[in-house]
């Protein structure tokens, strides 16, 4: 594959979506161009530091937008598509789910067929270069409560929430675009991501962010669940590997080889903060009385575990991170970027995106 692609990345702005970027800008000579809507998790101050780059573009465009859509293409003209755009937290899902419906199944197929069609207008040897790199999540299996399974690339799809029944239904519509049309397409499904970055809707930024403010740290049920915890940088890592040395038509799995149930997660973060910020807020003796448990959500899958031996044995990727290791990265970051947490908390980032883009 050719060393100085054009590498068209939906999503760009989201987490794991500006991890890639990142590692695209910093780590390759590849030029990106960075779709994204800016949705209330899109946040263009996680690109701050490669956003001068003259190998960076952005386009403030809505995947369902199919005229937009061709308009990147055709000014750009992308060697391959990296497809991250999606909504992605399933209490908002549950809560919700027409947006998910709309930006996952319906922006995947709109960007399927404007990436179909330019991809028939390529000439030899571009035509056979050009890859559709869909990004999924293991939430997709289901669950493995009572196994000690392990999700491979041919466990049976049985999704539980409404955000993992829209990415389902857009791994399928990927398959058959490369079935029916020949579209070359490569399909990941990723475990839990964590690191810099994350909106802190999600666990590992939301309890590292309560505990600092003396808040409660809400624990689903009693803490049972278990995930599969992957560092976004390892992943990013990942998804790179798969663009530019997996086969057309197959499926990866992504994990980190860390499988932990959330109290043990939100018990280790607690440790870690004891260390890292030992003064804590007004009234707390220490961070683990923080922890609150709640009504557990519907539809709460309780165990997610990847098998990632095959992109391990096929393209030699390993996580580089271990989960102790990423974790204190993370926890790090947070103590460390006060700036970007502080705009994501007062909505500041969102002022800036409204004034620039509307």
């Amino acid at each position: 594959m050719k060393t100085n692609l054009k590498i068209l990345v939906t999503g760009g702005a989201g987490f794991i979506g500006s991890a890639l970027v990142r590692y695209l800008v910093n780590e390759t000579n590849h030029t990106v161009i960075n779709v994204d809507k800016l949705t209330y998790a899109g946040n263009l101050e996680s690109l701050k530091s490669i956003a001068g780059s003259e190998r960076y573009h952005f386009e403030h465009v809505d995947i369902c937008d199919k005229t937009a859509l061709e308009q990147v293409f055709d000014a750009h003209q992308p060697n391959v598509v990296i497809h991250l755009a999606a909504e992605s937290h399933v209490d908002r899902s549950i809560t919700g789910p027409a947006a998910f419906i709309e930006t996952n199944i319906v922006g995947t197929y709109t960007l399927l067929e404007v990436a179909r069609h330019y991809w028939n207008t390529l000439v030899e040897p571009a035509k056979q270069a050009f890859r559709f790199h869909h990004v999924s999540t293991d939430e997709v299996y289901g669950d493995l409560e009572g196994t000690t399974d392990l999700f491979t690339e041919t466990t049976p799809y049985s999704p539980s929430s409404p955000y993992s029944a829209s990415k389902a239904s857009s791994d399928h519509l990927v398959r058959a675009w490369g079935r029916t049309y020949g579209l070359p397409v490569l399909i990941t499904n990723c475990s839990n991501n964590y690191g810099p970055y994350h909106f802190p809707e999600k666990l590992i930024p939301l309890m590292v962010l309560n505990a600092l403010e003396g808040k409660p740290l809400p624990i689903y049920g009693e803490g049972n669940q278990i995930r599969d915890w992957l560092y976004v940088e390892d992943h990013a890592r990942a998804l790179y590997k798969v663009l530019t040395e997996g086969n057309v038509g197959e499926t990866y799995n992504i994990g980190g080889h860390n499988e932990k149930r959330n109290i043990d997660v939100v018990y280790a973060l607690c440790d870690l903060l004891e260390e890292l910020a030992p003064t804590h807020p007004k009234g707390i003796n220490q961070y683990v009385d923080l922890i609150t448990y709640v009504k557990d959500r519907p539809g709460h899958d309780v165990r997610y575990a990847i098998d990632a031996s095959k992109i391990a044995h096929d393209l030699g990727w390993k996580p580089q991170e271990t989960f102790e290791t990423g974790l204190r990265k993370t926890v790090e970051w947070y103590l460390s970027n006060t700036e970007w947490v502080e705009h994501v908390k007062s909505g500041a980032y969102r002022q800036w995106i409204e004034k620039q883009y509307g």
